[in-house]
């Protein structure tokens, strides 16, 4: 049989949850295999058409959204026809609520498993995958993995709100790395610092905090062009900005952050958005 791949086909960037870590962002690459019979063309399945029609599976289904594991004990999800919203709650042994969650459903993709993981949410992934392929391609295998950073890195999760794609859902996120230059030089314990304090970090527009009826759990908020998002989150697992939280904007407040903190310094912050993008900054 005949095996056609494609390395770095794409990357899932999403958050997911855990009941320790909270939300959690994350980014998975794919590479892709397919098994099969050769066509009329001599060939298992065209590269083009790998590229536009599992590419776009992919970017369409799990990326950019919130992954649950609906067989977490304590997490519930409820589903609502009329207006196609979905709702998530957590709540710990002491029955305490620990995690709240409400969006279109669109915005949430659900793995039959007590935990995310590549292993859980990998059947499902090439389940749909092979239903669009044609009859000539026996198996389509995705292999998940995420960069390998020599580095320091952090896991964040956002909305944007004003963004008209599905960066405007509340709860999607990223791993990433961070470069942090002092005077020209690279500053690895900076670095450090930084992906420590935004470490499973949930990062807040200033304007998006709402009152919450859940004392005990910051509540986040907005109405975006896809409908209403709202999330409610231990305080602990958020950083608030004041301003938006696009990968610019993070490394500018970052530069701004220690230019405040070392002003006779010169600093540049290089911030990735997932993997090999981002944004520079300098102070």
């Amino acid at each position: 049989m005949n095996r056609l791949f494609v390395d770095n086909l794409t990357v899932i960037d999403f958050s997911f949850f855990h009941p320790r870590r909270g939300v959690v962002g994350e980014s998975w690459i794919v590479d892709v295999e397919l098994l099969g019979e050769l066509n009329d063309e001599g060939m298992v399945f065209d590269f083009g058409h790998v590229k536009k029609l599992l590419k776009k599976a992919l970017d369409e289904g799990m990326d950019h959204t919130l992954v649950v594991p609906a067989q977490l004990p304590g997490l519930t999800i409820n589903e609502s026809g009329i207006h196609e919203d979905i709702a998530i709650e957590y709540v710990d042994a002491d029955g305490v609520v620990q995690f709240a969650y409400q969006s279109p459903r669109e915005a949430v993709f659900i793995v039959d498993s007590d935990k995310v993981s590549i292993d859980s949410a990998r059947p499902l992934l090439e389940k749909h995958l092979n239903n669009l392929v044609p009859a000539n391609v026996r198996q389509v295998i995705l292999n998940l993995r995420t960069e390998e950073i020599p580095g320091d890195f952090y896991h964040y999760s956002h909305g944007l709100k004003k963004h008209q794609g599905d960066c405007q859902r509340i709860c999607h996120g990223h791993r990433s790395r961070i470069e942090i230059f002092r005077n020209g030089k690279r500053d690895v314990e900076t670095e450090r610092e930084w992906a420590s304090r935004f470490a499973d970090i949930y990062l807040i527009t200033k304007e998006d905090q709402l009152e919450s009826e859940l004392r005990h759990l910051t509540h986040v908020g907005y109405d975006a062009e896809q409908g209403r998002f709202d999330v409610w989150l231990k305080p602990e697992q958020c950083y608030v900005m004041t301003t938006d939280t696009t990968v610019e904007l993070i490394a500018t407040h970052i530069a701004e952050q220690l230019a405040k903190e070392h002003p006779q310094e010169q600093w540049k912050v290089k911030a990735f958005e997932g993997v090999q993008k981002g944004a520079i900054a300098t102070a």
